[in-house]
């Protein structure tokens, strides 16, 4: 079985060596030229930025589908050398890729008719949030003098920083003792024991995976300091007040928004460590829960599921909800998107990639079998229910920011909790209460975590390097502020900063803050369809499909959230509050 359970890439290509990739690379460069040149010359009308529309298209499509193929491949094994060459002659196109977008924003800067261009042609208007935000952006293009030179030094700079680090991780190996037994595994393997049922084997991984980062802490801090330094080069180059402001522009979010759900998550903090200290107690001690006891299992779920478990139970579930994300669920297994266990080279922890030429999408685990994993799954077939949704709109508006991107994932995991809950016995009940505390913790306290640390990194990277001992140092002082006593002090995380990818994106900086936002929306769309039923289904199919067609207010305002309102964050984190007060009420009385 778990030979079906890897995924089939050559629905993508055949090989790096096939006629239709090396020409696609090759009609994928000449178009890049094109698109510069054609930017570049343009005259400021609807036939010249139809042409504009119609070329990058082509281009876009190609540059998904290459580089696709050679980032999956590499996700799945960190160690294949014609993936890695392939992507190194990808980067040079994708640079000149960027230079054509460059060129039509500060074309599109001097526009003073854009409104007028726009509504006198349909590809136009469908393309009209793409065309504002390039005309708005035209005050942070790089100077052109410098731009080619800058995204050259990019691919020895930051992202060769960033491969480095995914390569690293990848391939460590971890040994790790339980019942006098010493096994040799990857790194994402022994993460993954922290849902053991075991406190013993928590604990043995929970050490030998804080052993192991020494090994490798060095070059790991050299990439983060190498990634932050540029993302600090590229705000001053672009003109953004900050790498923040580069991140929300990024995202099509604004500050206002962002600072009503800091302050929402801020004000939760004090009661996510009354649950960790419960969950403590449920565990058999007093005071702050220790590290490798995060993820630990509380109360009795169903026994291990196989993927065959999981495959019924979502299709199940999500066919009564929609019988498209069924559908789409089961040609996911049959059709072998799925990479789903974990093994030496391949990438840690989860992730959904689109690819919108298919009309499908590639979903990458490591299922070791949880109700967590089948969760995971779920999150992630979300997203894939996400990109079906938009296989009809321009694949030019099918590029959705970080925070809605998390819509569909997390609405996902919440109704699959809620569906398991409504037919729970008093102990799974615990069980899945306790889950989804955790989960929201993660999403909620670990990325005001994540963002805290990444605020003080990219602060303090304006004047030094920051040594694996410091940045240790930062982490904990993280932890201790958000976690505060629902955390033993004696038993914290402090290599954190090396576990966690995100913060090596070259692409996305404070890659932290959109998977709050998405938790917490999600929860507020999920109410929504519990006040209208099947009858909301239409309008949370349209949700999607507009995610990349407007700025996360006006998206939200379509189905009438105001995100920039405190209150709504609060409505959603009241919601674990209730759960909250729930799981204390079933755990005094087992007590």
């Amino acid at each position: 079985m778990k030979d079906n359970m890897t995924w089939d890439l050559s629905k993508l290509y055949a090989s790096f060596d096939a006629p239709e990739f090396m020409n696609d690379m090759e009609q994928l460069k000449t178009l890049a030229d094109e698109a510069v040149e054609q930017a570049r010359r343009m005259a400021l009308t609807v036939s010249d930025l139809e042409a504009a529309i119609r070329l990058s298209e082509r281009m876009v499509t190609l540059a998904i589908k290459t580089s696709s193929f050679a980032q999956l491949t590499l996700a799945a094994d960190a160690n294949c050398e014609p993936a890695m060459a392939a992507y190194a002659r990808l980067m040079p196109v994708m640079n000149r890729m960027e230079e054509a977008t460059s060129a039509l924003s500060a074309k599109l800067g001097g526009c003073e008719n854009l409104e007028e261009l726009i509504a006198r042609s349909e590809l136009l208007t469908a393309h009209a949030f793409l065309l504002r935000k390039l005309k708005r952006n035209a005050a942070h293009v790089i100077d052109p003098a410098l731009e080619p030179t800058v995204l050259k030094m990019q691919m020895t700079g930051g992202s060769a920083w960033e491969q480095l680090r995914d390569q690293l991780d990848a391939n460590h190996m971890v040994d790790v003792t339980i019942d006098m037994e010493t096994r040799t595994l990857p790194l994402s393997a022994v993460r993954g024991m922290a849902n053991s049922p075991e406190a013993d084997v928590r604990k043995a991984a929970y050490e030998a995976e804080l052993e192991a980062y020494p090994k490798m802490e060095i070059p790991m801090a050299a990439c983060l300091n190498g990634i932050k330094g540029e993302a600090r080069t590229l705000c001053e180059l672009k003109r953004f007040d900050s790498v923040l402001d580069m991140a929300l522009d990024t995202a099509n979010m604004d500050r206002a928004t962002l600072d009503a759900l800091l302050k929402a998550m801020e004000e939760s903090l004090p009661m996510f460590r009354r649950y960790f200290k419960l969950k403590a107690r449920m565990l058999g001690y007093e005071g702050g829960l220790k590290f490798y006891d995060l993820f630990a299992p509380v109360g009795r779920m169903h026994g291990d599921y196989t993927p065959e478990d999981a495959r019924a139970l979502l299709v199940k579930e999500f066919g009564a909800f929609s019988p498209r994300m069924a559908s789409m669920i089961d040609r996911a297994f049959d059709e072998r998107w799925i990479d789903m266990y974990p093994r030496e080279g391949k990438s840690g922890g989860a992730f959904c990639s689109g690819m919108h030429p298919l009309g499908i999408s590639y979903v990458l685990t490591n299922f070791e079998g949880s109700y967590g994993s089948v969760s995971t799954l779920a999150h992630e077939l979300g997203h894939a229910y996400h990109n079906e949704c938009m296989k009809d709109v321009p694949v030019l508006m099918a590029d959705y920011p970080m925070p809605l991107a998390e819509t569909a994932s997390i609405f996902n995991e919440t109704l699959l909790a809620q569906r398991m809950l409504e037919r729970a016995d008093a102990p799974m009940r615990v069980a899945m209460l306790e889950q989804q505390l955790s989960d929201a913790a993660q999403v909620i306290v670990d990325i005001y975590r994540r963002f805290l640390f990444e605020s003080e990194v990219v602060a303090r990277r304006a004047d030094t390097t920051l040594s694996p001992r410091e940045l240790c140092e930062i982490m904990l002082d993280a932890q201790k502020k958000t976690y505060g006593d629902g955390l033993d002090p004696d038993c914290m995380h402090p290599y954190m900063w090396a576990c966690k990818s995100h913060y090596y994106s070259t692409g996305v900086h404070f890659y932290n803050f959109p998977y709050a936002f998405g938790q917490l929306f999600a929860v507020g769309v999920y109410a929504l369809y519990q006040q209208r039923g099947a009858d909301f289904l239409p309008d949370y199919e349209k949700l999607l499909r507009s995610a990349g067609s407007g700025d996360v207010r006006e998206v939200a305002a379509s189905v009438g959230i105001d995100v920039a309102d405190v209150n709504f964050w609060r409505g959603s984190l009241k919601v674990f509050e209730d759960k909250l007060n729930e799981l204390e009420k079933l755990a005094e009385s087992e007590a």
